[in-house]
């Protein structure tokens, strides 16, 4: 076995920069189910929150989960004759910061990602790509039929961010032009309705009657047209600056996603969001901490390797101390994920 030690694999600057606009994302509506802030048509940002935020980036989030695993596995895979081992390792330090973290915010989704790794993601690796990508269409699939999707759409994504992965449609997916467009299209011609539709649904009908599922499709069809259009809007010009700036954000989130509670607590009374309808200081305060974050990532990052609890994460899973000391100026371009949740 080679020591991980040795020179991490390189990593996909556009996925960090996708993981840190998915983060921004969660980070939004986490706030408000924190301040316990559940009437999101009282005034229009939190209209914009029900209809642009809630069920968007959370599948984001779990697909490029799905992909990370699947790469971490080929990197697993050169180190040693027992991948599936340390991979198992890092699921179930993954659930150890699940059940501290449901400690400050109940329904997390650290915990369900390390339970559904373990139960969906493992024993994915024994399959053939095809079943893999099967597997995960009729999960998510079944997910928004039967449940309206929501936690139980989980394992469906993560499969099919593990056979994006195998089928080689990640690595440089920024270049290709025709798929994203492909994807942002496709997404807004099935939201565009879903959302009309939604739109007539009683409130009361909304989170647990039939509109459930007419919100999850929404959620997952805009979800595709927003991967479709940011990763089409890192080829402009914007885009350099775009992915310097998230995708610091992005390589540590894991630690991000942790400290971003720890921030909503704290502010959650001075700023008077329990229990309220201040939509637009939600707006404020995510937009503080990411802005924050970001500037903390990129410090930390022009000097480690990895994130404080990214690091953690590594050595467990690698059972032995990883060097996180930086002694080069990392590259910036085409770079593979393979170490962020």
């Amino acid at each position: 076995m080679s020591s991980p030690s040795t020179r991490p694999a390189p990593r996909i600057e556009a996925l960090d920069a996708l993981r840190g606009l998915a983060l921004g994302g969660i980070l939004v509506v986490n706030i408000t189910q924190l301040a316990h802030m559940y009437d999101y048509h009282a005034n229009l940002p939190g209209l914009v929150i029900d209809l642009g935020f809630r069920q968007r980036f959370f599948p984001i989030f779990s697909f490029l989960f799905g992909i990370g695993f699947a790469i971490f596995l080929e990197s697993a895979e050169r180190r040693t004759g027992r991948p599936r081992v340390a991979l198992l390792r890092r699921l179930v330090i993954l659930a150890a910061f699940g059940l501290l973290h449901q400690l400050a915010q109940p329904g997390e989704a650290l915990l369900p990602y390390a339970i559904f790794g373990v139960l969906f993601l493992l024993p994915a690796t024994y399959l053939p790509r095809v079943l893999v990508l099967g597997f995960g269409a009729a999960l998510t699939a079944g997910s928004l039929a039967v449940t309206g999707g929501g936690m139980t759409v989980i394992p469906g994504l993560f499969l099919l961010g593990m056979a994006a992965t195998q089928f080689g449609l990640v690595r440089g997916a920024e270049r290709r032009p025709g798929m994203l467009t492909g994807l942002l299209v496709a997404g807004l011609a099935i939201a565009i309705p879903m959302l009309l539709w939604y739109s007539r649904v009683p409130l009361q009908e909304r989170t647990f009657g039939y509109g459930a599922p007419i919100a999850a499709i929404a959620g997952l069809s805009m979800a595709m047209s927003y991967i479709g259009a940011f990763l089409l809007l890192l080829r402009t010009r914007a885009g350099k600056v775009i992915s310097s700036t998230l995708a610091p954000l992005g390589r540590m989130a894991l630690t991000n996603y942790v400290t971003a509670t720890a921030i909503v607590l704290l502010a959650t009374h001075p700023l008077g969001l329990a229990d309220s309808t201040s939509y637009g200081t939600v707006f404020a305060l995510a937009a503080a901490i990411i802005v924050l974050q970001a500037a903390f990532s990129a410090w930390w990052l022009s000097r480690r390797q990895y994130g404080p609890l990214e690091w953690l994460w590594r050595c467990g899973t690698w059972w032995q101390i990883v060097p996180n000391t930086r002694t080069r100026t990392p590259a910036t371009s085409n770079q593979i994920n393979a170490t962020s949740p």
